[in-house]
């Protein structure tokens, strides 16, 4: 195993964490050896902060998870490595270039390569479950007013859009991704068992939850969690699933909230 820094790789982290890549078949998340992650950016200082703790640097040490940052401005064009160009026909703004990116995304051609943009797809916790089913993933960080079409055409798998927002670039997006995939991993998060009972697993939201104090400022904790029957704990946070639900994102329930059950 290679424990070694490779280049490109933001300075705050120390190691990338080489895996072997499995080619066939992939297992379910819970089962999962490991998914590397290629990061194609302008910017790769921006992830110095985001892979070096928590859940994602947790990742990377139980070599479930490893990281490539590939910077793309070392595949500019000509001596100041120019990434982006005017829109042909006008209009405000630049474009990504064709070029840098085509020689980036063509030698990665085997990972599904995605690109972060406001046109894309939904970001849903399926989708993190179905990439970290994926052997290897290639987060496109796009910048400015997007990329040349031709790129989305013949170099990109997948967009996808973290909301219906604007940011300055992909990096944010990238960096929540990763951290979406990695808590789905064997041996990053304590107890697999509370990814499948969060939001969204059963099309709701997560119940509310509270610990010690059992009282605070004469704010008391819902009696029925101090009870210890496990069976009308149970009735209430179904109960509180849906409640929230129903109040806060009615679009997940089949009837949009309309009924009672």
């Amino acid at each position: 195993m290679d424990m070694s820094t490779s280049s490109g790789v933001a300075q705050g982290v120390r190691r990338v964490v080489r895996i072997p890549i499995q080619t066939g078949p992939r297992s379910p998340p819970s089962t999962l050896p490991g998914v590397r992650i290629n990061v194609i950016t302008m910017f790769p200082e921006y992830f110095d902060g985001p892979l070096g703790v928590s859940i994602v640097a947790r990742g990377i040490e139980a070599e479930a998870l490893e990281i490539e940052l590939i910077d793309l401005r070392e595949h500019g064009l000509g001596k100041h490595r120019q990434l982006d160009d005017a829109p042909f026909g006008g209009g405000p703004g630049m474009v990504m270039m064709i070029e840098p990116l085509a020689a980036v995304l063509e030698p990665l051609a085997m990972t599904q390569r995605i690109l972060f943009t406001p046109v894309g797809a939904p970001l849903t916790q399926a989708t993190f479950d179905r990439w970290a089913g994926l052997p290897e993933v290639t987060f496109v960080c796009g910048r400015f007013e997007g990329v040349d079409e031709r790129v989305i055409e013949h170099f990109i798998d997948e967009e996808t859009s973290v909301g219906d927002f604007v940011l300055a670039g992909g990096e944010v997006a990238a960096a929540l991704a990763i951290e979406g995939i990695a808590r789905l991993l064997p041996g990053v998060v304590g107890n697999p068992e509370s990814t499948q009972s969060e939001s969204f697993r059963q099309g709701l939201l997560e119940e509310p939850v509270y610990t010690r104090p059992a009282v605070f400022r004469e704010w008391e904790v819902p009696q029925v969690l101090l009870s210890g029957n496990h069976g009308r704990i149970e009735e209430w946070r179904r109960a509180q699933r849906l409640l929230r639900t129903r109040e806060r994102r009615p679009d997940l329930l089949p009837d949009g909230g309309t009924s009672d059950t």
